[in-house]
């Protein structure tokens, strides 16, 4: 195998962004060989970034597979599936069919586009995942960062599937990674390019959506985090908790924004366990 140093520096003299650099060094490392991408490239609506990975399980099981989409961070403005390809292998290893999604990006679009994009990546995992082993009974969703955003609006927030022709039921659990909840007002200038066009601010926030019959959620955040504030998972969680919903805080001491994404990966998969957290929430949230 490459050195890992030697690999990391002609990677970055090329120019290669930290995720793609993080998904080549997964390629390299032994592990989750029971995993491969089925479907690359695959359109689920008529723009040019609204496309999929699916990724799943070598071996066949008895029993249809249940199903994560994952949406990627990048503060909106930023990401590509191509780099993401260890979290769809990580889950597919965990055994899952996991779709990884692109979606539209700010300058392109601006809030609430990609939540759209979202819901119908859903749809397509309800309609398409039986062809690779899926469960459409059993969908979650994973995202970390800008896509844990998306995640938590599809989860909490119930237009947006039904926007997309898809029951809000039909999403059984989400597993959401340093995302951003509660975070008005908008001082952040990616986040106010995103969501600023908004004329009513507080329906830009998850947290506004918070409801008793949610779906199980699971809140991952690093102490350590200085990009999202850990505050958002721990404001989410206190309001679904107040309302009665089933809702899980998992926060990782001295961890950070990029550590948590890391831990999907398998070289940095000590970084954090949040595959096997995440991945064991999924499942027993989805039978």
């Amino acid at each position: 195998m490459p050195n890992r140093l030697t690999l990391c520096a002609a990677l970055l003299l090329g120019a290669c962004s930290p995720p793609a650099l993080l998904n080549r060094l997964n390629t390299v490392t032994p592990g989750d060989s029971d995993a491969r991408r089925v479907a690359g490239g695959v359109a689920y609506g008529s723009d040019a970034r609204q496309k999929l990975d699916v990724w799943a399980p070598r071996s066949t099981g008895a029993a249809p597979r249940p199903v994560v989409v994952f949406f990627y961070g990048g503060a909106w403005v930023s990401g590509a599936r191509g780099e993401y390809g260890f979290a769809g292998r990580a889950y597919a290893a965990k055994g899952f069919v996991a779709i990884v999604a692109d979606y539209r990006l700010v300058p392109q679009v601006r809030f609430p586009a990609f939540v759209q994009d979202g819901a119908l990546a859903v749809r397509w995992a309800r309609d398409n995942a039986a062809r690779y082993g899926g469960d459409p009974k059993r969908i979650t969703i994973a995202g970390h960062s800008a896509g844990a955003y998306i995640g938590a609006m599809l989860a909490l927030d119930p237009q947006w599937l039904r926007g997309a022709g898809v029951d809000p039921k039909t999403v059984r659990a989400a597993a959401l990674l340093a995302g951003p909840y509660d975070f008005l007002p908008l001082t952040d200038r990616r986040a106010h390019d995103a969501l600023g066009n908004w004329p009513r601010p507080e329906e830009t926030q998850p947290i506004h959506y918070a409801r008793a019959d949610a779906p199980p959620l699971w809140l991952a955040a690093g102490t350590a985090d200085t990009v999202v504030n850990p505050h958002n998972s721990e404001s989410l969680a206190a309001r679904l908790q107040a309302l009665g919903a089933p809702v899980t805080l998992r926060e990782y001491p001295g961890k950070s924004h990029v550590d948590l994404v890391k831990g999907l990966s398998k070289p940095f998969r000590g970084s954090a366990p949040t595959l096997a957290e995440s991945s064991a929430f999924l499942l027993a949230n989805s039978r």
